[in-house]
């Protein structure tokens, strides 16, 4: 196994911090972005101590500059990047009748143009080099959709089209959708309408750590070049959906 450079967004916490671990540990060289930088330096210093190598950028992955920023420094440094984790997201919950439309348009802020402002900050430069890898974080909300998570459901349906759609059209870069089922993160906290708080408690009782969608993330990584997993689904056993 070579060591691959892996970039992850949203690794401050949840899944991606779990993700990052599970890649340094694995031997790879680890890009942390995020906006929360405090939280990526201690992550840092926490995969130094074990033994493994990491970065940290402040990321908003709303912006595209920004995302081709840290690209460059990164590139400046390694010479390239093998990985793109597309994990930022989130998940603020509301009944489409209650118009929040400012919590609709940072979820699509964030989990659909992040995502795009990954792919267009790295992939033209896997395709130069004839080989790369970019897993984008979807959800179980891309395949059912539920009371009350509509529009995110339909960012995570866009994540995983979009996947697809970039699967299709590239030769050379292998493209991977993870979809999570219920996590134990804080994606939960960003909902603030008070009667979806209380459902939402009952709907995420099982749930599974997030280090488990970081070994799924490892597995996709570690095929061989010419074999591309295309989509995991990962979820609690006891998970009725």
């Amino acid at each position: 196994m070579v060591d691959k450079v892996i970039m992850v967004t949203g690794a401050s916490s949840g899944i991606g911090e779990a993700t990052a671990k599970e890649l340094a540990k694995a031997g790879h060289i680890v890009i942390l972005c995020a906006r929360r930088i405090e939280r990526l330096d201690s992550l840092v210093k926490e995969i130094k101590a074990n033994g493994g190598y990491a970065r940290a950028y402040f990321l908003d992955v709303t912006s595209s500059e920004n995302f081709k920023s840290v690209v460059n420094k990164t590139i400046e440094e390694f010479g390239h990047i093998d990985v793109l984790v597309n994990n930022a997201g989130l998940m603020p919950l509301s009944p489409l009748v209650a118009a929040k439309v400012s919590e609709w348009e940072r979820m699509i802020d964030v989990n659909i143009k992040g995502v795009l402002y990954g792919i267009e900050a790295l992939q033209p430069l896997m395709e130069e080099r004839g080989r790369g890898h970019i897993i984008n974080v979807a959800s179980i909300a891309a395949h059912s959709v539920f009371p009350t998570a509509a529009v995110y459901c339909a960012t995570k349906y866009a994540v995983w089209a979009i996947s697809t759609g970039l699967r299709m059209e590239s030769k050379n870069v292998r493209v991977t959708t993870v979809s999570p089922g219920v996590v134990e993160s804080e994606l939960a906290n960003t909902t603030t309408d008070k009667e979806t708080k209380q459902w939402l408690d009952d709907f995420r009782r099982v749930a599974i750590t997030p280090d488990a969608i970081g070994r799924a993330i490892l597995y996709a990584v570690e095929q061989p070049d010419d074999v591309n997993v295309n989509e995991v689904i990962v979820q609690a056993t006891e998970a009725q959906y």
